[in-house]
């Protein structure tokens, strides 16, 4: 498997690079037709992406590499190395979101309204950038038989690639992809019915992901730990019980209150 996807010598350029760039370039695009429904300046959404972006990026190779201080204390170097892989999605959420709720409160804006607006921007992101570790061999899963991928109806090049150092593996980045893909276009529906509140298309992603990475990473081999606990699986079962609080929260009140498609709900944005 050839993770480099242009060598110029002098530089080169992987496809794990390229597939997080798309993710963004895509998801980003999403996120601005979404703002644009309501009215919110292009100029303020671009803005949030030109830090959030480099902030959440950050954040996802810190929190991978405090959760391998071990390895990384003693190949320092390493930590910058992010071609290689090694970014956590969960903390590019994190960090993410703490942007978002900052960058909302300093203009005014509501943060609940934009992070529903990133949540599905976020998923299909996620979907594309999963093809990454495809290329760079990681986010792997048990060692499986050639029979059972071949049972499964998997392309030949992914089965192909899923042979790691002599032994076929669970496809567990195209499982997470297909996933996500699902997500994005439930919730691109959905979050059009007339009677979903603001919060709710934020809430129902982290239901669908948080149900989905659990159960995936049961099947992971690569996964961070803490103690003897998978941290994936501690953080989707978080982010499961915020969704369903959130969820449910919305529900109550006047079922007209606080509809996610009311225009006026981002009237107060001064940028």
């Amino acid at each position: 498997m050839n993770s480099i996807f242009l060598d110029l010598g002098i530089l080169q350029i992987y496809w794990y690079s390229v597939f997080i760039f798309l993710g963004l370039l895509i998801g980003g695009i999403i996120v601005l037709w979404e703002a644009k429904r309501f009215g919110i300046s292009e100029d303020f959404m671009i803005n949030m992406f030109f830090y959030m972006i480099p902030i959440s990026l950050i954040g996802a190779r810190l929190y991978y590499v405090l959760f391998n201080l071990d390895y990384y204390k003693v190949n320092v170097a390493e930590i910058f190395q992010v071609w290689n892989g090694g970014l956590a999605i969960h903390g590019a959420i994190i960090f993410g979101v703490i942007w978002i709720i900052f960058y909302c409160n300093k203009y005014k804006a509501r943060s609940l309204k934009i992070l529903d607006m990133i949540a599905v921007g976020l998923l299909i992101g996620q979907s594309i950038g999963r093809w990454g570790n495809f290329f760079n061999q990681e986010a792997f899963g048990s060692v499986v038989s050639l029979k059972f991928l071949q049972t499964i109806q998997l392309p030949k090049f992914i089965i192909d690639g899923m042979l790691i150092n002599g032994a076929y593996h669970h496809p567990t980045f195209l499982y997470e992809s297909i996933w996500t893909l699902i997500g994005f276009i439930a919730i691109l529906f959905i979050r059009r019915f007339k009677y979903i509140k603001v919060g709710q298309p934020l809430s129902l992603y982290l239901i669908w992901y948080g149900f989905g990475r659990f159960l995936i990473e049961m099947l992971r081999t690569d996964s961070l730990m803490f103690m003897d606990f998978k941290v994936a699986q501690i953080v989707s079962l978080l982010m499961i019980a915020a969704g369903l609080f959130i969820f449910f929260k919305k529900r109550k009140g006047f079922v007209f209150d606080e509809q996610y498609n009311k225009a006026e709900e981002t009237d107060g944005i001064r940028f």
